[in-house]
């Protein structure tokens, strides 16, 4: 089997140093706690940004400050950037920290429901997105909230604005979006082509016994106080905890962890 590779999301959009004091808002907190993180077995960063307000910003300059201090730090981690909805409305916002050149980055293929907001993506913004990723060679990690954004990225594929093998990422337990069921995660998973490379992103109480079942399937991981902010009910996570635990699950399976080399092969990059 593949080796496994575990992606890190510190920040994300949503937690706060209210809801937990472990989450990364700063430049400087979020490189110390991937850098960490990388030497725990994380093979992938996925970056959000914050401003001085600690407020969710596609502002490239919180990305490239980042960037700046995981490169100063020898970290060899692959940077995949996001471009989520909630950072940023127009296409051109949420694409300006691309400009970076990171490895990846973040592609919604279709809109849907978080707990109190729309993640909106329209089809002419999915297109121009993947056309800027596709002119600066960084692979997009295909974010899947629902089975049609998986047939939507064929659809661009097929258009030549995606590059195979395609990359996914299945979240599972976002409120409004699929339940974190394994008959929705074996769904999921039965409807990817047949070459493609897959992680999972589970939010919520299910999140350690389904990314179980996915190292089992074969797939990835992706892990973070972006996706959970407890270890265990009540128990708040530190990201370092969230990648060591991941790690612990994959030794005892007798899965090997992925370097950021063995990704880029694994990737097709």
């Amino acid at each position: 089997m593949e080796k496994l590779i575990i992606t890190i999301a510190p920040t994300g959009n949503v937690p706060t140093k209210a809801m937990t004091p472990h989450v990364p808002v700063t430049p400087a907190e979020i490189a110390k706690d991937i850098i960490a993180c990388n030497q725990a077995g994380a093979a992938v960063a996925h970056i959000h940004a914050r401003d001085e307000q600690q407020a969710p910003t596609t502002d490239i300059k919180y990305f490239a400050e980042t960037v700046r201090l995981l490169d100063a730090a020898g970290c060899l981690i692959i940077k995949q950037i996001s471009t989520g909805a909630r950072g940023g409305k127009s296409g051109e916002a949420r694409a300006e920290a691309l400009a970076l050149q990171p490895q990846s980055a973040s592609l919604a293929t279709g809109s849907s429901n978080f707990p109190a907001s729309v993640n909106a993506n329209d089809p002419g913004l999915v297109e121009y997105m993947a056309k800027v990723m596709l002119d600066k060679n960084i692979k997009p990690e295909i974010e899947v909230f629902d089975t049609a954004m998986i047939y939507n990225a064929v659809h661009l594929q097929k258009a030549g604005l995606l590059k195979g093998p395609l990359l996914f990422n299945l979240v599972l337990g976002v409120k409004g979006s699929l339940p974190a069921t394994a008959k929705n995660l074996f769904f999921l998973v039965e409807s990817l082509p047949v070459d493609a490379v897959w992680s999972v992103s589970i939010i919520g109480p299910q999140h350690v016994n389904l990314s179980t079942i996915a190292i089992a399937l074969g797939g990835h991981v992706r892990v973070g106080i972006e996706d959970n902010i407890y270890y265990t009910k009540g128990v708040l996570a530190t990201n370092v905890s969230l990648v060591e635990r991941m790690a612990n699950i994959a030794k005892s399976m007798g899965r090997e962890l992925a370097t950021p080399g063995d990704v880029m092969r694994i990737w097709g990059m």
